[in-house]
């Protein structure tokens, strides 16, 4: 059996402005794009390959949706990335057990947060 035998393999996840959706994942998190046709899109340098297919649902926590998390060694400087490329940040940075994250929306409503165990 391969090493990927029952392991988390690919996220998918919806997009009402799939271009909006690209350029800030390009810009923040240097993400890899391939179109599948107008309504889907791939992204690869992700740490976990996925896609978005145009819907203009949304994945928030508040709806029941998993959250994806990313980690960051600068916490203070992502944020700034994140503002500066359009995102919308919903839960400023707060502490927790192990460290501390935020919250955000990118541009077509999905929320992801980013922690960090650095101070």
């Amino acid at each position: 059996m391969s090493s990927h035998h029952e392991k988390l393999n690919y996220l998918e996840y919806p997009a009402s402005n799939l271009e909006a959706t690209k350029a800030f994942f390009s810009t923040v998190f240097n993400w890899q794009f391939t179109d599948y046709g107008d309504e889907y899109v791939a992204f690869a340098n992700a740490g976990l390959d996925g896609g978005f297919f145009k819907s203009e649902h949304k994945a928030r926590t508040d709806s029941g949706s998993a959250l994806a998390v990313f980690y960051s060694d600068d916490l203070e400087a992502t944020l700034t990335k994140i503002t500066a490329a359009g995102g919308d940040i919903i839960k400023p940075i707060f502490a927790f057990p192990g460290g501390r994250r935020f919250h955000f929306l990118e541009p077509s409503g999905n929320e992801f947060a980013v922690w960090s165990d650095q101070d």
